[in-house]
């Protein structure tokens, strides 16, 4: 074979036709990130120069574990008109979240590091509002975010949730599929079901988790976290996610069960957050009335997905 061209049965390409075959294939793809938020792992794009047609119909394929490449949804990182940049995020099920802590934290890390942004504070765009970011960089590398997750929702109407109380819904008692648990509903900007159990086992969250979801009580389904408050500063919780399932960390529903805390007058305001997947710091400030969240973010892999 002659250098400089390549073999194939019955062909021969010199240099210029193959990198021509090379570029056509390489138009078929998107450049990913995958990230994890404490253990929260979604597959981000940037789309702040294209947005890929159908997003759910996309989250559904590249979040697949064995034909994707597995994750608990997909974020795509826009421009926005009204802050510095725009998040949409999707479940697994290609179902469109209003919001994501964990995915909030992981979106600042990448547009500082992808040199999107050289700021330390970054406002993002999301369905359930404007968010603000701020980044604790080291060395250049964003060790950690905290976001100011504005203030929570507890009216049942604006949750939604059903109640007999117009006002709140506190440890009220529910029957669903012949279990009964005392709930706290709470909006982050999206519906949580907090309940608050001596003991977290994998029947509640597998198990009477994926019922409680879907139960009539919550219109537009929710994320129902099984809470065990070990002191008054530090809680253990696990969640299962509307759209998704049992995922090891939830940014809002960590922040919705430190307001549900205190709400049942179980913790102080500031308290340690301990997840599957890492450990969240939660703070309701009582002079703003807004949850802070503070956590790690960190990337996993980049590459290219072939459609």
């Amino acid at each position: 074979m002659q250098r400089g061209k390549c073999f194939s049965p019955g062909l021969y390409l010199n240099r210029a036709s193959f990198r021509l075959i090379i570029m056509e294939h390489r138009q078929n793809f998107i450049s990913f990130s995958k990230m994890h938020g404490a253990g929260n792992d979604y597959i981000y794009i940037d789309a702040t120069k294209e947005i890929p047609s159908d997003l759910s119909g996309l989250a559904i394929k590249m979040s697949d574990v064995h034909f994707g490449i597995g994750s608990d949804g997909l974020v795509a990182i826009m421009l926005s008109d009204v802050a510095d940049f725009r998040m949409r995020m999707f479940n697994s099920d290609g179902s469109e979240a209003e919001m994501c802590g964990n995915a909030s934290r992981c979106v600042a890390k990448y547009v500082y590091e992808k040199g999107l942004t050289d700021s330390r504070t970054v406002t993002l765009e999301t369905l359930a509002g404007i968010k603000i970011l701020h980044l604790d960089v080291v060395d250049g590398k964003v060790v950690s975010v905290t976001v100011d997750m504005g203030a929570p929702e507890i009216r049942p109407d604006r949750i939604p949730v059903a109640s007999s109380d117009p006002e709140k819904k506190v440890s009220e008692l529910e029957t669903v599929a012949g279990f009964s648990y005392p709930i706290t509903g709470v909006s982050m900007g999206n519906p949580h079901g907090i309940i608050f159990v001596d003991e977290i086992t994998d029947k509640q969250v597998l198990g009477e988790g994926p019922l409680l979801e879907v139960a009539d009580i919550f219109p537009r389904k929710a994320n129902i976290e099984f809470a065990r408050v070990i002191d008054p500063n530090t809680i253990e919780m696990r969640v299962w996610e509307r759209g998704t399932g049992e995922t090891l960390a939830c940014g809002t529903g960590a922040c919705a069960t430190a307001v549900a805390a205190v709400l049942n007058g179980l913790t102080e305001r500031k308290v340690e957050m301990r997840l599957r997947g890492g450990t969240l710091h939660i703070f309701w400030d009582p002079e703003t009335g807004h949850v802070l969240m503070t956590g790690p973010a960190a990337f996993i892999c980049d590459g290219n997905f072939y459609l």
